[in-house]
């Protein structure tokens, strides 16, 4: 049997979604969704953040997102919005889909990434000293 192309496991992930664009993204966030950037220190550096969105290291984001999880952040629960942020909308796509496989079925992420949220104008900080 030949494993599914990456383009495949995407496809996948993303059926299972309700992804939020840039402005949707936004007015979750002001209604109580967590933003949740997964984008490595180096991009946060060199292109900014978002005000209020939670900074998780992709590696743990499981650990720290998971509703059974010991290490779970006090933020989440099983009926909150979870918005996962990366660069373009990609990576964020597979961890959102796991995230719901572990129970948090409103997880979802945003289209385009990062990249979007900047071009629709909408707030960034600067990034890490």
């Amino acid at each position: 049997m030949t494993p599914p192309s990456i383009d495949d496991l995407l496809a996948s992930a993303r059926s299972g979604l309700q992804r939020v664009s840039p402005d949707e993204a936004a007015e979750a966030a002001q209604a109580g969704a967590l933003l949740v950037d997964i984008r490595p220190v180096g991009l946060r550096e060199a292109d900014g953040e978002i005000p209020g969105a939670l900074v998780i290291d992709r590696n743990v984001l499981e650990w720290r997102l998971a509703p059974e999880s010991d290490h779970r952040i006090p933020e989440v629960r099983a009926d909150k919005v979870v918005i996962i942020v990366c660069d373009e909308g990609y990576a964020s796509s597979l961890a959102a889909a796991t995230l719901q496989e572990l129970g948090l079925p409103r997880a979802t992420d945003l289209i385009g990434g990062f990249q979007a949220w900047r071009q629709a104008g909408l707030p960034i900080e600067a990034g890490l000293p």
